[in-house]
């Protein structure tokens, strides 16, 4: 094992080269410029036109996996949230508390020193409630449900550091993650946390990473992408899996939509002693999320933070009339030299009118970033880097991004083209959610909507009398209105 990474010291910075190798890469594309084509077609769309089956494919969302990632890039600090935690099931014998502050749990010095050191001044509404439970003693078992950005990792990364014993040379926690990069965002949290914490040993079990049978890990912790955990488990035999003593399922929700990761944790699960701790942790709560869990789960706590509901409550609705495709790039161009607070995404009905949109703007010298289908996942992390960093304020995009993806800082929604079908219909649906990517986390937002013709314009009035929200007609030319309205919006 000596000269495999798996069994270096944490003071040797072989872990943190691994777990940083995403964000090294996406560092080094963010010193690029956006990937926009060279030479962009000039793309006109008519009233009557609809996305042909080729143009329709951004239309499908992002897969779970790059959702969960992508939003985890985004969270750079904690999102406060206003709701509180429910308690769903709990042991009557065990009374409930919640924390106010890391002293309160009787933490490690270096743990505590980690926890303030990452910027956590106090716990957040799911971790105040969490971290009693997984601290306790004897453990309980934990199922957990938190969107991204609310502190939940930080909360079972500070629980699985507390509960090791570095004096024993032998892994005690396994923490499994559905994809190899959010592994690596999972593992980087951890050597954060344990930056004091010194005599931590890790071990990543993900593809790429290679130990010879027989081997015997002397790292405490294990974390990894099921498929392989389940080789160094089953096959190689590397660690005793009786011996963990905290079994870690984090993004559970992801886990469930990724072929074959169900079976192969539950096979994980059937190694491990019946006393070890089980916690997992959820951005969603649904009942095939449920019935996974409860697989595996022996009488758990159940706690849930309500997400944020999508609403048009706090967002200003407006549109503009424009008489053809040059009409409707001035008037974006209007907009978008009044955003001084904040940011916007434009959304646009087909990947090529968004490429298109993209290479216009970039062309005039506006700096803009474009997000579609055909991006790479390495792409679209450096694209939200920069985005979130506030380097660029406007984001061109599809239906691809109208889902899932939160970005506290957008105060602002462009549907460049309104959400409908391929016979023309309105997606209402898809319009709640393209114009609930601003109005987050109880702040104010502000929608634009281009009209360009008489269809388009109905499409409009069915979405105001869908929803039953007015929307006001505003003069793009009139750059005072534009302020005032931008000013609404923030």
């Amino acid at each position: 094992m000596s000269d495999s990474w798996v069994a270096q010291m944490w003071e040797e910075e072989k872990i943190s080269e691994k777990v940083s190798d995403m964000t090294l890469r996406s560092q080094q594309t963010s010193q690029q410029q956006p990937a926009l084509p060279s030479a962009v077609p000039k793309v006109t769309v008519s009233d009557t036109t609809a996305p042909s089956a080729e143009d329709d494919e951004d239309n499908k969302s992002l897969s779970a996996a790059e959702t969960s990632l992508l939003t985890k890039v985004l969270r750079a600090r904690l999102v406060v949230s206003k709701n509180n935690v429910e308690v769903l099931r709990q042991d009557p014998n065990s009374p409930l508390y919640s924390v106010k502050s890391f002293d309160e749990l009787n933490l490690r010095p270096e743990l505590l020193k980690g926890v303030y050191d990452m910027g956590f001044s106090k716990p957040s509404k799911i971790q105040e409630t969490a971290l009693p439970l997984l601290l306790a003693v004897p453990s309980r078992n934990l199922i957990a449900q938190s969107q991204s950005g609310t502190g939940k990792t930080a909360a079972f990364v500070l629980a699985l550091l507390s509960k090791l014993d570095t004096s024993k040379n032998y892994p005690q926690v396994i923490c499994l993650s559905p994809t190899f990069d959010l592994a690596c965002q999972t593992g980087e949290v951890v050597k954060q946390m344990a930056k004091f914490y010194t005599d931590v040993r890790i071990s990543f079990a993900v593809r790429g990473e290679r130990v010879a049978r027989g081997t015997k890990l002397d790292s405490h912790v294990v974390i990894g992408t099921p498929g392989t955990t389940l080789d160094w488990v089953l096959k190689l035999r590397v660690f005793d899996p009786k011996k963990i003593t905290v079994f870690v399922l984090d993004e559970a929700d992801v886990m469930i939509d990724t072929q074959g990761h169900q079976d192969q944790t539950i096979r994980i699960y059937k190694t491990l002693s019946p006393d070890c701790q089980m916690m997992l942790f959820s951005a969603t709560f649904d009942d095939k999320v449920m019935k996974f869990a409860e697989t595996i789960i022996s009488d758990p706590i159940i706690l849930r933070l309500k997400r944020e509901e999508e609403s048009l409550d706090n967002i200003k609705q407006y549109y503009v009339t424009c008489s053809n495709e040059d009409d409707k790039f001035k008037a974006l161009s209007n907009i978008y030299s009044v955003i001084s607070v904040g940011q916007a995404m434009v959304f646009c009905r087909t990947r090529r009118s968004a490429m298109g949109l993209a290479g216009k703007m970039s062309k005039e010298g506006h700096a803009v970033e474009l997000l579609t289908g055909e991006s790479t996942p390495d792409q679209r992390i450096a694209v939200m880097n920069r985005f979130r960093d506030g380097k660029v304020k406007l984001l061109v995009t599809t239906n691809l991004m109208a889902r899932g993806i939160d970005i506290e800082q957008i105060t602002m929604v462009v549907n460049y083209d309104l959400p409908v079908d391929q016979k023309g219909q309105v997606e209402f649906e898809t319009y709640l959610h393209r114009i609930g990517r601003t109005g987050r986390f109880g702040k104010s937002g502000l929608a634009i909507n281009f009209v360009d013709g008489h269809r388009s314009f109905q499409q409009l009035k069915k979405i105001e009398d869908h929803f039953g929200k007015k929307i006001e007609e505003l003069q793009a030319k009139d750059v005072e209105e534009i302020e005032e309205a931008v000013g609404d919006g923030q």
